[in-house]
C-alpha cells in the first residue's frame, strides 16, 4: 500500500482519465504507479512522454533489450514493483520465464551475445552514482562492438527512466 493517498479514476484530470480507460477497459484496474503520477497532470504528461519514446515505439533498440534493460535496473534498485510489471511486459514481448530468471538472476547467466551483454552491463554502470567514472574509452568500446552513438544514448535514457520510476515506486511505497 502506498505510503501517500493516491487518487481514484474519479479525481484524476479529465485528460488523464481519457489515458486510463483504455487500461481499465483491458486490464480492469490502474496500477499504483498511474495512479501516483495522476496526482500531477505535469508530471504524468513528462513521464508518459518517456514511456511512449523510450518504450512503446518501435526504435533503434529491440524490445528485448529495453526489458532487459528494465529489469536490470530495476533489480539493480531493488524495486519490486518495477520487476513484476516488467516480467509480465516480457512475457507479452515472448521472453520466456527462464530467460526472465536468467536476466535477474546475473547478467552472465544470460543467453545472448557478447555485444548485447556489454550494452546491458554498460547500462547497469549508468545507474549507479558512481556513473561520472564512465569514460570516453567506455563508449567506444561499445561501439566497436558494433553499437551505434544513438543506441548507446537510448540505452542510457531507457537506464535513467528507471531509474527515475524506480525512485518514485520505492519512495512512495508502491506494491508494498
Amino acid at each position: 500500500m502506498a505510503y501517500i493517498k493516491l487518487p481514484k479514476f474519479e479525481e484524476m484530470d479529465p485528460q488523464i482519465q481519457q489515458k486510463a480507460k483504455p487500461i481499465l477497459e483491458k486490464t480492469g484496474k490502474l496500477g499504483e504507479i498511474f495512479k501516483l503520477l495522476a496526482i500531477r497532470k505535469d508530471i504524468y504528461e513528462a513521464t508518459d512522454c518517456m514511456v511512449q519514446a523510450y518504450l512503446l515505439k518501435e526504435t533503434e533498440l529491440p524490445y528485448s533489450i529495453k526489458e532487459s534493460i528494465a529489469l536490470l535496473i530495476s533489480k539493480e534498485n531493488n524495486c519490486k514493483m518495477c520487476i513484476d510489471v516488467h516480467k509480465g511486459i516480457a512475457k507479452m514481448l515472448g521472453m520466456s520465464e527462464e530467460d526472465i530468471e536468467k536476466v535477474l538472476k546475473d547478467l552472465d547467466a544470460i543467453k545472448t551475445d557478447k555485444k548485447t551483454k556489454e550494452l546491458l552491463n554498460f547500462c547497469i554502470r549508468a545507474s549507479k552514482k558512481d556513473n561520472y567514472k564512465i569514460t570516453k574509452e567506455d563508449i567506444e568500446k561499445l561501439k566497436k562492438l558494433g553499437w551505434k552513438e544513438t543506441q548507446i544514448l537510448e540505452a542510457v535514457a531507457i537506464t535513467g527512466y528507471f531509474n527515475y520510476i524506480n525512485t518514485l515506486s520505492n519512495v512512495f511505497g508502491l506494491g508494498k
